[in-house]
């Protein structure tokens, strides 16, 4: 039975990757700090559920932590590592710039030498389309220049994919790093746009609009999204013999076995779109706020996934409407609304 370590696995993304690897026969230990960044008691349910399966098992801990990632991986030696915990959000980074460091910084350094230390098959790390920052070159690949960073939590995340490039190539451990676009699905986080709608629109309160409207987000649906990473998996880089041979269009590091993912839905919704299909689901039509852009933000993102096809054979599936048609009815079924 192969080990999978999930850090953030009590997180949206976490906790559904880690049950599609339970499903699939894996031992998952499921690293989280159960951070009170949202409501708590929806990771802890997230996590229960998890732990209804007996190749689950739960620990506690920051990945900050002196030794708290170095004694676990150690005493595990898990076959694949999937990072997931991070400190996230784009506007919550201006306020709280230290939490970014702390996690997302340090936490990531502590995970980079723990693995130095107990080399795994594969280490697989989230980023984030945030990197690509003001790039307006779209869809965006993997291939182009991203260091015009508009957030400090885009700038970390970055930093991150540096770090895992210099651990890759000087210690020949096997790194993808993937790029999320916006996820969104059941399960999904409290300070995403679908979940502060639906709560907005069924509370009668009005929705904040930012750029009057004039916004675009490749939504990836969470499902798809963990069919990706799964896929990812199976496809650990190997350093190429030479720069001559990696194929064009490949973000393979020309010096380690390294590599840059995008998992996107690969096609770019307008927000207005988005807040349609959210009334056309509760049947309610959002009162709406509209208001200037946001700090830190962008006017679109727009993934290209051509790269994890051509790897992995991925391709999305699941419509928008359908989606967020999901995530409502979770909703609704969670809340009792």
């Amino acid at each position: 039975m192969p080990k999978a370590l999930i850090t953030g696995a009590a997180g949206f993304i976490g906790y559904h990757l880690s049950k599609r690897l339970l499903e699939e026969g894996f031992s998952v230990i499921g690293f989280d700090a159960m951070t009170d960044y949202y409501d708590v008691a929806l990771k802890e349910r997230r996590l229960d559920m998890l732990l209804e399966n007996e190749g689950f098992r739960a620990v506690n801990a920051r990945l900050e932590t002196e030794g708290a990632l170095m004694d676990l991986i150690t005493a595990e030696k898990p076959d694949v590592i999937v990072h997931l915990a991070a400190q996230a959000g784009v506007r919550y980074s201006i306020d709280n710039p230290k939490s970014y460091v702390e996690s997302n910084l340090i936490g990531t350094f502590n995970l980079l030498e723990a693995v130095r230390a107990n080399p795994c098959s594969h280490l697989l790390m989230a980023s984030t389309s945030s990197v690509y920052g003001a790039n307006t070159e779209m869809p965006y690949k993997e291939t182009h220049k991203a260091d015009i960073q508009m957030s400090f939590y885009g700038a970390t995340k970055k930093a991150n994919e540096a770090m895992g490039h210099t651990y890759s190539h000087l210690y020949d451990l096997p790194i993808t790093m993937f790029r999320f676009f916006t996820v969104y699905g059941p399960w999904g986080r409290p300070d995403m746009a679908l979940f502060k709608f639906t709560k907005a629109i069924l509370d009668g309160d009005e929705i904040d609009v930012y750029n009057h409207g004039d916004l675009s987000r490749d939504f990836t649906y969470i499902d798809d999204l963990v069919t990706g990473i799964r896929l990812l998996i199976d496809t650990p880089p190997e350093r190429p013999d030479s720069a001559e041979t990696i194929e064009q269009g490949d973000s393979l590091s020309t010096i380690a076995p390294y590599r840059i993912v995008n998992i996107g839905n690969s096609e770019p919704t307008k927000l207005m779109d988005f807040i349609v299909a959210i009334e056309g689901a509760l049947g309610q039509e959002a009162k709406k706020n509209f208001m200037e852009m946001q700090l830190g933000d962008v006017p679109a993102t727009w993934a290209d996934s051509s790269l994890l096809k051509s790897l992995t054979g991925y391709e999305p599936k699941t419509k928008l409407d359908e989606g967020v048609a999901n995530f409502i009815a979770w909703y609704r079924d969670y809340y009792q609304v």
